[in-house]
């Protein structure tokens, strides 16, 4: 007789097991203790198996039966169910290791080595705002095209378009990644381009003032009544003109006031060459300055933390606000203002060009070209204080001496 839920629940258990069938191998087991449990009996191969289905009530009779139906289609095709449900099994545990996030994990592990850490954490955690919770989850095999484009308009949507291009181009290297290791057949990624998705977006560069309006810039930062630290940071920016993530990690193991030359290690270079800044008489004073500070062994601009963490990017922008230049001036605007005038003033567009580290990402050409030039880069670098000394004091714009 066939079971019904009425008398499934009337059942009661007894010192021993006992089952109600439902015919053609499904029947619930009663335990001693009262649970009930769905088995199917079944031969394959003129060898008696078993399956679990489940425990009752969560697995309903109905759904107990149609399991039992589907189980019964794959005898009837020569497939024995138990090792169909174990490949199940194993399917669902590779699409869970070959999900999108552990192949992302594993690309990020591959990638990282050559990138600054600051840029390998900054990586990640773009990931795990933006990708891992959209299809983090999905095996890498099933992410599409359109799920692709879909998350990265929403990043879009909340007015971040530059993050949204970083997105997908992030996906498209795991996605390379991926089909480089057999972890899955295509790249839906090469599919699209920014471009064809997302908004065109104004192109606009870096904020800096213009000549006329260096000097007053020059003295609100002397006269800066904040951190003594962020003063001097300031300074040295216009000093060196070098990038502001260069400055704020700078370590006092790559200064040589001797040979007035800093040395900036390629991991820390955007361009990952080694990067060699001349040091003038005025650098070199405001160094000074800094070392008698104490402020750290390690790092000339630490944390107020002191967490072993250098000076915030935020803190030489934010000091910039203090001085009235919100929205007029950031710490990048240093490099553009010193291009403009070096070159306006004769001076040698290498020399410009390696001084301001825009040097070729050929290895070999990097290590070599990083020391070039030093004698008359240490020349103009001289020139450059002297004429932010001169413009400071009020003096006329003074061409430089022969370039």
């Amino acid at each position: 007789m066939k079971l019904t839920d009425s008398i499934i629940k009337a059942a009661k258990p007894k010192d021993k097991r006992y089952n109600l069938a439902d015919g053609k191998g499904l029947a619930l087991w009663v335990q001693p203790d009262g649970q009930k449990f769905w088995r199917f009996r079944y031969y394959f191969n003129d060898k008696e198996k078993m399956l679990s289905l489940g425990g009752y009530p969560a697995i309903t009779l109905a759904a107990a039966r149609q399991e039992h139906a589907g189980f019964k289609e794959l005898l009837a095709q020569g497939i024995d169910p138990s090792d169909n449900r174990k490949e199940q099994k194993r399917q669902q545990t590779m699409a869970a290791t070959n999900s999108f996030e552990s192949i992302a994990r594993l690309w990020w592990n591959h990638w990282k080595h050559d990138k600054t850490e600051r840029h390998a954490n900054y990586t990640i955690r773009r990931m795990k705002a933006d990708i891992f919770p959209v299809i983090g989850h999905k095996p890498i095999n099933e992410v599409t095209t359109a799920q692709l484009i879909a998350m990265v308009r929403k990043v879009e949507s909340r007015g971040a378009l530059d993050i949204a291009k970083r997105v997908l181009t992030m996906c498209g290297q795991v996605m390379r990644y991926a089909v480089a290791h057999g972890l899955a057949e295509r790249n839906p990624a090469a599919d699209i381009k920014p471009s064809d998705v997302l908004k065109p977006a104004n192109k606009t560069n870096y904020t800096r003032l213009n000549e006329k309006e260096l000097p007053e810039l020059l003295r609100k930062i002397d006269g800066y009544e904040g951190q003594p630290l962020t003063r001097f940071a300031l300074q040295l920016m216009a000093l060196t003109f070098v990038r502001t993530s260069e400055l704020i990690g700078a370590r006092w193991d790559e200064i040589d006031l001797d040979k007035k030359q800093w040395r900036i290690p390629a991991e820390r270079m955007k361009m990952k060459s080694p990067h060699i800044v001349p040091l003038s008489d005025q650098t070199i004073a405001v160094l000074t300055e800094i070392k008698n500070l104490a402020a750290d062994e390690t790092l000339l601009f630490p944390s107020e933390r002191r967490d072993g963490k250098s000076m915030s990017n935020n803190t030489i922008l934010y000091a910039l606000y203090r001085l009235g230049y919100h929205s007029r001036m950031t710490g990048h605007g240093f490099r553009g203002i010193a291009s403009t005038i070096l070159h306006e003033q004769g001076y040698n567009h290498d020399h410009i060009e390696l001084q301001l580290a825009h040097t070729p990402r050929n290895a070999v050409s990097a290590a070599y070209n990083h020391a070039l030039y030093l004698e008359p880069r240490a020349r103009m670098m001289q020139d450059w204080a002297d004429y932010l000394d001169g413009i400071k004091a009020g003096a006329a714009v003074l061409p430089f001496r022969a370039a």
